[in-house]
């Protein structure tokens, strides 16, 4: 997380936004775990915000479905099951094929040679055994699609959903051969987006959800139930 601010704590607007985004981005790079809880006070001093403003923060994050309230406990970082893992993925799906069809109607010459050098990126950090930066360059080639499809409202409903299940993302990257076959899906959709085949990109990126879903379900029959003090 970023260091507070010199001085007393800041209050207000500034500041709960200032704990907002440092406290999804700690969430969604694994700084805070699933079923971690955070503590108001601590983090307010962390932060160098007002509990107000810091509990401003958590009720936006809650609202995000990153954040969850315990009885007795109070806030804790939201613990995603594989099933919902799963139904998340199943929205995805559909927003995604929309956006990687709209984006093949679109790309540009320049646009195109970017996703295929990001291809090339996601093929050498597999090659180099790299998990940790294949997983941020396929949350990269997902947003740049998004992007170039123009598709504001199903790109906000994404952002949305894979902050909630970024850290299943995550686990699955690390899965023994996993980064390989994922390699070969992504590098269908850059080919089809890239080449301007809106039916191959979409069929490209339901190909690939669905193996993500499949994986999903493999990992939650292999953890069984998930603790709500570990997390998954």
């Amino acid at each position: 997380m970023p260091r507070p601010t010199p001085g007393g704590p800041q209050a207000g607007e500034p500041a709960r936004t200032h704990a907002l985004a440092a406290l999804r981005q700690a969430i969604l790079i694994g700084d805070v775990a699933p079923g971690q809880r955070l503590v108001e006070e601590e983090l307010a001093g962390l932060l160098g915000v007002t509990r107000a403003s810091l509990r401003a923060a958590l009720i936006d994050l809650t609202a995000e479905g990153l954040v969850e309230r315990v009885p007795n406990r109070g806030a804790r970082v939201r613990v995603v099951s594989p099933e919902e893992a799963v139904a998340i993925t199943e929205c995805r799906t559909a927003l995604e094929a929309l956006c990687a069809v709209k984006a093949a109607q679109s790309v540009t010459d320049d646009e195109a040679a970017q996703l295929r050098e990001l291809g090339g990126n996601l093929a050498l950090a597999v090659s180099e055994g790299n998990p940790l930066k294949y997983s941020e360059l396929n949350r990269e080639l997902h947003r740049q699609i998004g992007v170039i499809s123009g598709q504001s409202v199903a790109v906000s409903l994404l952002e949305r959903l894979d902050a909630q299940i970024v850290r299943h993302q995550f686990q699955l990257a690390l899965r023994p051969g996993r980064p390989e076959q994922s390699l070969a899906e992504h590098l269908a959709i850059i080919d089809a987006v890239a080449g301007r085949r809106p039916a191959d990109a979409e069929e490209a990126t339901r190909r690939h959800l669905n193996s993500v879903i499949e994986q999903l379900r493999a990992a939650g029959e292999a953890e069984g139930p998930v603790s709500p003090d570990t997390g998954p």
